[in-house]
């Protein structure tokens, strides 16, 4: 989905269409010789790999929680869309910078955008959807109220206040 698509939604469902105030990370990594393949280059598979490593250290860092707890207590996200747009080739021994962010809240999904540089160009973009389940029916349940807390764009009349509100 385009971002453009993204910040023009009009479902009844829709939370919040963040635009720059919405929670955003950046974490730095390494290419390692087992992400690449005979040519040195990065296998695509390892992008949502990396795109992971994102979202978990933009949960921690951004809402004050680690996904461990998260699970134990109340919810768990499983991805039910991923696309990444490979733009150059990512190689062995590179140090890259990986921008994540959230762009989209909904009652039960959460969407993030990634983009993946090396120095300032731009290697990969990429684009995942999330359902929010709760641990122990699997069903789908609302996401957390701490995440529209921390999105200050996010439409105060659509919070939930149980954030277990299961569907």
């Amino acid at each position: 989905m385009k971002n453009a698509d993204m910040n023009t939604r009009s479902d009844s469902n829709t939370v919040s269409d963040c635009q720059s105030s919405c929670s955003e990370g950046t974490i730095k990594l390494r290419v390692r010789y087992q992400e690449t393949d005979q040519m040195g280059v990065v296998y695509h598979g390892n992008y949502f790999t990396w795109f992971e490593m994102g979202r978990t250290e933009l949960l921690r860092t951004a809402y004050g929680v680690d996904y461990r707890s998260l699970e134990k207590s109340t919810v768990m996200f499983a991805i039910i869309s991923a696309e990444c747009s490979y733009k150059k080739p990512a190689k062995y021994d590179d140090i890259l910078t990986l921008k994540t962010r959230v762009v989209h809240l909904s009652r039960v999904t959460i969407e993030h955008e990634y983009h993946l540089f090396r120095g300032e160009e731009l290697l990969a973009v990429g684009h995942t959807v999330l359902a929010s389940l709760d641990v122990k029916t699997g069903r789908p349940c609302a996401v957390p109220a701490f995440m529209y807390e921390t999105s200050r764009s996010a439409d105060p009349k659509e919070s939930h206040e149980a954030s277990n509100e299961c569907f």
